[in-house]
């Protein structure tokens, strides 16, 4: 297997377990063409590789991913994850050049792995389109709060709530009986 096909097998399944990315597709943040983008991504990082001299480092990789989650997406992401996942495809280029596919293998087993789940994100999620622009909401830190994304299947389930024959929610106290 050449090792462009390997690198490319590789970003695709990196980028499928990107939860900003997997988020953005869900929510239809790039219109109706969301996933149509998604592999249009894979394969512009794929090409940067490719054809540029030198190839692409972490950086740039990094503001690559930024930039077109923003332009595409509509998802100005604050998280650090664009980093984590520039570092992960410098890694995958490197082992690629070298014929290694544990990486490209672990990354896969993983996409396949979320296939069908869905990822949902708390407040302060990646897609601050409808933030505004002020120092309001940062965090006590003086930072910005990051997205927190959840595996919905991870989340407690909630319970099911009692309706009385009149129409009313039964609320029910912790440990002690209300009568």
């Amino acid at each position: 297997m050449s090792s462009s096909v390997l690198f490319a097998r590789g970003v695709i399944a990196r980028l499928a377990i990107w939860p900003a990315l997997r988020i953005a597709i869900a929510q239809a943040w790039g219109g109706p063409s969301s996933i149509a983008k998604s592999n249009w991504l894979a394969s512009t990082l794929v090409d940067a590789f490719e054809q540029e001299d030198p190839v692409p480092d972490v950086a740039y990789v990094e503001l690559m991913l930024l930039q077109i989650m923003e332009d595409e997406f509509d998802a100005v992401l604050e998280d650090g994850s664009a980093e984590e996942v520039a570092r992960d495809v410098v890694q995958l280029w490197d082992e690629a050049a070298v014929g290694r596919t544990v990486m490209v293998l672990a990354f896969e087993e993983q996409a396949e792995k979320v296939k069908g789940k869905q990822v949902q994100a708390e407040e302060g999620a990646a897609d601050d389109s409808d933030r505004e622009d002020d120092d309001d909401d940062e965090g006590e830190n003086g930072e910005d709060d990051a997205p927190t994304l959840l595996d919905v299947q991870q989340r407690p389930r909630k319970e099911v709530l009692e309706v009385d024959q009149d129409g009313f929610t039964i609320v029910k106290g912790h440990g002690q009986s209300h009568r």
